[in-house]
């Protein structure tokens, strides 16, 4: 239940502080008082709202009572009541107690009751107002320590260390030239093939950088028409073209201070090219439909599969962009020229996807991790996310085994085998037939059936049982095979690819 706005009513006539008191108390909780002391006493101890005093009493006057009150409980509304309304008085009573209304001798008890209604709700929106500011400050606070802590965590996700490898990965040399470019405002341009993670290390040269604090956005170049890609990066007017219903804001302004990523610059066109080249000249933007330019401070980092050098001796690409674009360039190696570091790519990989669906697996079998090493993904690390994600799906045990990877993968597998077996055989390391790319119909034959062999092997987790029963052959039939053709499990896994 709420409580009731308390009021005080100081006066040295007691017929007068009852009167007022019944005039009050049905709406309020009223306590009385007939002098200064009995005042204060009361105050120290209750929560008033409103005051109501009487001017002439003995020992002190309203005004000097109020003006305590004003200095020791400033929240409180103080109300005069007095017969002496002289403009002198009153405007002496407002400077120095502060006094919220004066009322009149005689008064009415409708007077009366308006006024104390009126400065309860006043009190209540003064300590709502103060409620109001306090909890704004709090959100503030609250809001920019969220903000630190996000900025942190972004910093944290996107730093050269997340780059996943293993120790003495070619990408390690490319981490750490990234890391010493990093905090010199310069642009950089990175040369990968495609899936490599261009986009990744130019967010971890962004965190590194002194605009880590700053927005940070990515454009895919090849993916945009001209027209849209320059409203998107310059911003336009509205109405400047068909379509274009609102004002719109372009990324470079928006990242005005920050680092924009150009992803695929190697695909824009020569027309595109030279309004590029005028705003990393000028360092200014004009939206499209505008006559005014703007000037921005914008950090440029690009990217290409292309080999962007040679475009220019070709003609497709402007040398003095070229130049504005290229003060460093890192280029990522390619995932088969890493292979050492599948295998702790895969397993991240594979945590990452396995909490995300929901599907608990530990990891991967050797055989698969060996066949994934074997393999040249031409996708590079978008192919391999997507080879895991397949295997997620189809696994019924807690590890990935090689036979659940796509038949091309267990194939590229299986060929290396025999090439490892045949190099191991000219070395006179091995009992393995080497066969000739050309030479006869049986010796061709030959060695399709041995490699035939070791893919159905690898699929079947060189269960030898299973894989005799899917080649329709007896268990005695397929060893008498592998023994003709040197094929074992030790031989084909034993190389570190």
């Amino acid at each position: 239940m709420n409580r009731r706005p308390a009021i005080l009513v100081v006066d040295d006539e007691p017929r007068s502080v009852e009167v007022i008191a019944r005039v009050l108390d049905e709406e309020f909780d009223v306590f009385t008082a007939l002098n200064a002391d009995e005042a204060r006493r009361i105050l120290e101890n209750e929560w008033i709202q409103v005051i109501f005093c009487d001017q002439r009493m003995p020992h002190t006057s309203g005004v000097a009572l109020l003006t305590e009150v004003r200095e020791r409980w400033p929240d409180i509304l103080r109300i005069i009541v007095t017969g002496y309304t002289e403009p002198q008085d009153m405007i002496g009573a407002i400077n120095e107690a502060g006094i919220y209304q004066f009322i009149p001798k005689p008064w009415h008890p409708d007077q009366l009751l308006l006024a104390a209604r009126n400065a309860a709700h006043l009190f209540q929106l003064q300590r709502d107002h103060e409620r109001l500011n306090l909890e704004m400050k709090l959100t503030a606070v609250t809001a920019e320590a969220r903000l630190g802590a996000q900025q942190a965590r972004v910093k944290q996700n996107f730093h050269f260390d997340t780059l996943i490898r293993a120790p003495g990965s070619a990408l390690s040399a490319v981490c750490l030239r990234a890391a010493q470019v990093a905090t010199f405002d310069v642009p950089v341009l990175v040369h990968g093939e495609t899936g490599t993670g261009k986009e990744l290390l130019a967010r971890a040269i962004h965190y590194s950088s002194l605009r880590s604090d700053r927005p940070f956005f990515a454009v895919n170049c090849g993916a945009i028409p001209d027209e849209l890609l320059e409203s998107e990066l310059f911003g336009h007017k509205k109405g400047s073209f068909t379509g274009a219903h609102v004002t719109r804001i372009g990324l470079l302004d928006q990242a005005d201070g920050g680092t924009i990523f150009l992803d695929e610059i190697g695909d824009v066109s020569p027309a595109f090219q030279v309004k590029l080249l005028r705003f990393l000249q000028e360092g200014e933007i004009r939206p499209v439909g505008s006559n005014e330019s703007k000037r921005v401070n914008v950090r440029v980092l690009a990217a290409t599969h292309r080999d962007l050098y040679g475009e220019v001796g070709r003609g497709r690409f402007r040398e003095d962009l070229y130049y504005r674009l290229c003060a460093m360039v890192l280029t990522l190696p390619a995932l088969r020229e890493r292979r050492p570091d599948i295998p702790v790519l895969a397993q991240s990989i594979l945590d990452a996807l396995s909490a995300h669906h929901g599907k608990r697996v530990k990891g991967f079998t050797e055989e698969a991790l060996a066949c994934m090493q074997a393999y040249d993904w031409p996708g590079n690390v978008r192919e391999l996310q997507n080879e895991i994600t397949r295997m997620l799906v189809l696994a019924e045990r807690d590890t990935l085994s090689a036979d659940l990877l796509s038949p091309h993968v267990v194939r590229a597998a299986a060929a290396e085998t025999r090439a490892v077996e045949t190099r191991a055989s000219e070395a006179g390391a091995s009992q393995a037939i080497s066969l000739p790319d050309g030479g006869p119909l049986k010796e061709r034959v030959e060695r399709m059936e041995a490699t035939i062999l070791t893919e159905t092997l690898v699929r079947c987790r060189w269960n030898k049982s299973r894989a005799a029963e899917e080649l329709g052959l007896s268990r005695v039939g397929l060893r008498a095979k592998l023994d003709r053709y040197g094929i074992s499990r030790g031989g084909a896994f034993s190389k570190s690819h």
